[in-house]
């Protein structure tokens, strides 16, 4: 079974509004004449990347985990500065899922397949507005 990872999608409020970002450095890239993946910088390197294999990236967002990215490779690399990072390259498209409570962290976390949120499709995820959908969750009716 494969891990995954979960992180704090910082200054995003929605699936929707990561999926725009997400296009805009893509086309940059076209723009620029660069190779055609999206990836996420982060300052630490996963140790258990073997169990990271066939795993996904979980999106917090406005204290919900709500969508996810599968996890092609995790690519190592030292900065300019000489500070050990790493590129998480993802599939640029998002996966919707249940609604997740989580507190706020610092970096990355590990998450075990069985207790990632379940995938949903985007029907499901439009049928009540965030507000409804958040206040459920919390009180654990969703």
């Amino acid at each position: 079974m494969a891990l995954n990872l979960i992180k704090l999608c910082v200054g995003c409020e929605s699936p929707e509004q990561l999926e725009g970002w997400v296009k805009h450095r893509l086309a940059e890239k076209v723009r620029l004449g660069q190779p055609l993946e999206h990836f996420h910088t982060t300052r630490m390197v996963p140790k258990r990347l073997d169990d990271l294999a066939g795993g996904s990236l979980y999106w917090v967002m406005k204290g919900m985990v709500q969508c996810r990215q599968k996890l092609l490779e995790v690519r190592p690399f030292t900065d300019g500065e000489g500070v050990s990072r790493c590129h998480l390259i993802l599939e640029p498209s998002l996966v919707l899922t249940e609604w997740q409570p989580r507190r706020p962290f610092q970096g990355w976390r590990y998450l075990k397949t069985e207790d990632a949120p379940a995938d949903r499709t985007r029907g499901e995820a439009e049928e009540l507005p965030d507000h409804l959908r958040r206040e459920l969750t919390e009180l654990g009716l969703m």
